[in-house]
């Protein structure tokens, strides 16, 4: 049996001390072992060295003369973000997701790769499924943690929007997933907010969705929609029709800076609306299940969470693009629908203008603390040993 020692160099930095030692037999893998003294030699952080290339230089102690022999010295880590989102290798954003420099792993190289990823689904109601993909895809990547993301589509609705070729190619069925765990789940928009929840055509299905979150998801985001539908669900809260559409970017107040999911945030923060319907503040404050997190004077409340973090609700679209209110915005002018022109948005209110992104840096964080504080630090590393 030969012990391998491994020492690391970090650009222009060596550091003599073995980062970890094992064993040629029994260590889980020569890439694994690498990973490892990555890992202690930068304490797990890995962001500080994202754009330096690291070389681990391994010895086998013990050779034939008895001196250490040299085994490998090419072992790299480079790139903006090391642990990607690990996506189907044709999925069609995959490849705008690169040209954004976000690194995307496909199935064939995180198949070789010797790490538990976080396991998200995404079950996404939006219509323009790729839109929503392509936005939600962005969002997850500002974290170290490896990302694996499941699509889930409903049986019991037809997409309108999107090809049936890319549903069916891309999405897991409800019934192909209900029987595997999650670490996250994240339930978006649908706009269909206008009806009452039981005329839904797939109401029933997304209550025995969410009931299932319950016992096989660590933490459940919820997005607009996905959150009125959630708090209806779980705690009895239901929404109310507001005047006129909510469309802008709204100006946001931190409530609690102590609570996790909010660390990191400015007092005040920029974060989108798209919706024509609300959950009342006032049932919320008085409900003590939940926890208000940040609000708006204009928009009501943006953020707030109950069961610890196992239940989270974003009333907004922090997910966003820079140029997404301006198409909803336009698409309801081809209909015909006299839009009010989005708050806050366009330069001097003028749709000619091009909108400024406000909200994205804050929009990455609150991804990012979900994915660490709620998920990554909470999950239980063998999914299927732990009760939830």
């Amino acid at each position: 049996m030969r012990h391998i020692q491994v020492r690391l160099l970090i650009g222009q930095q060596k550091r003599r001390k073995p980062a970890c030692w094992g064993k040629s037999g029994q260590a889980p893998g020569f890439s694994a072992l690498c990973r490892r003294a990555f890992l202690l030699l930068t304490r797990g952080r890995e962001s500080r060295y994202n754009h330096v290339t690291s070389t681990v230089t391994v010895y086998a102690a013990g050779g034939p003369d008895g001196r250490k022999e040299l085994l490998m010295f090419r072992y790299r880590i480079k790139g903006k973000i090391h642990m990607p989102i690990r996506v189907q290798n044709d999925l069609p954003v995959k490849e705008i997701l690169e040209q954004e420099n976000i690194f995307v792993m496909d199935e064939y190289r995180a198949a070789h790769q010797d790490i538990r990823p976080i396991s998200i689904g995404l079950l996404n109601l939006m219509p323009l499924k790729e839109d929503t993909e392509l936005q939600i895809l962005r969002s997850l990547s500002n974290t170290p943690l490896q990302v694996d993301v499941t699509f889930v589509r409903m049986t019991s609705h037809v997409s309108k929007n999107t090809s049936t070729s890319h549903i069916y190619k891309f999405y897991e069925p409800f019934e192909g997933i209900k029987d595997k765990k999650f670490d996250g789940f994240i339930i978006t928009g649908a706009p269909v907010e206008q009806l009452p929840f039981e005329e839904v055509d797939y109401w029933e299905e997304l209550k025995e969705i969410m009931e299932w979150t319950r016992t096989n998801v660590t933490s459940t985001l919820h997005l607009c929609w996905g959150a009125q539908a959630g708090l209806y669900y779980h705690y009895g809260i239901g929404k109310t029709d507001l005047p006129r559409k909510l469309s802008g970017v709204y100006r946001h107040r931190v409530r609690n800076r102590k609570i996790p999911l909010v660390r990191g945030f400015d007092d005040v923060f920029m974060a989108p609306h798209s919706r024509h319907t609300e959950v009342p503040q006032d049932l919320l404050e008085a409900d003590e299940r939940i926890t208000i997190l940040a609000d708006s004077r204009q928009a009501g409340v943006f953020l707030c969470m109950a069961e610890e973090g196992r239940q989270i609700f974003v009333m907004g679209h922090p997910e966003y693009d820079r140029m997404t209110l301006d198409s909803e915005y336009k698409r309801d002018m081809g209909r015909g629908l006299n839009p009010q022109i989005p708050e806050n948005y366009y330069p001097d209110d003028d749709p000619d203008n091009k909108p400024v992104l406000t909200w994205r840096a804050h929009a990455n964080n609150l991804y990012t603390n979900w994915l660490n504080y709620y998920v990554y630090q909470v999950t239980p590393y063998d999914l299927y040993g732990t009760p939830f």
